[in-house]
């Protein structure tokens, strides 16, 4: 007669029955989005080509001059899409922060053309000097590490804008050439 370990085997299927509690829960928090960590996903910028349009004037956003910016809110706003909302000038993107701020909604995110890292051109048309676009992914930093020349000569799509510059030598440098004023993220 073989001797029994009952008090064993109690402890192999203690073992495997809290395994398979553990991966049950593991898998139910992800279905439901918890993966036990309070912080958000990461946000990095995306490319606003292929008919993006902007979430304040609905212009496409690669058609236009100027600066371009995407804004991450925390739950999943604007919740009509997934990723950011995005603009064809950061004087709508500044109004339109300061509008979702006042109803509740977190920034998480912000990052706008980096006029620092591309190589842009100034066209004039009918005496007015525009900024060119840029869309690329990598033509974004985040925005709230940036220096802007506001006030300056040269437009975006919208008229007037800020225009962002990840280097504040550059921005200062820009605004000599073209006028205007360097503030910084908390300055617009």
């Amino acid at each position: 007669m073989t001797g029994c370990d009952c008090a064993g085997t109690a402890r192999s299927r203690r073992r495997v029955l809290g395994g398979i509690a553990a991966v049950a829960a593991g898998g139910l928090a992800g279905c439901l989005g918890d993966d036990g960590d309070d912080e958000p996903e990461p946000t990095q910028p995306i490319a606003l080509g292929d008919g993006a349009t902007c979430d304040v004037c609905g212009m496409v956003i690669e058609e236009h001059f100027g600066p371009a910016g995407q804004l991450y809110f925390a739950d999943g706003e604007p919740a009509d899409r997934d990723g950011p909302a995005r603009f064809d000038s950061i004087v709508e993107l500044a109004t339109y922060l300061e509008e979702r701020t006042r109803r509740g909604w977190e920034l998480r995110a912000a990052f706008v053309t980096d006029y620092s890292s591309v190589d842009y051109d100034l066209e004039e048309r009918n005496g007015t000097t525009y900024v060119s676009s840029h869309v690329e992914a990598s033509a974004f930093a985040d925005a709230t590490d940036c220096s802007y020349v506001v006030d300056s000569a040269v437009e975006g799509a919208m008229g007037p804008d800020y225009v962002p510059f990840s280097r504040e030598a550059d921005a200062a440098a820009f605004a000599d050439e073209h006028g205007g004023d360097v503030r910084s993220w908390d300055g617009l």
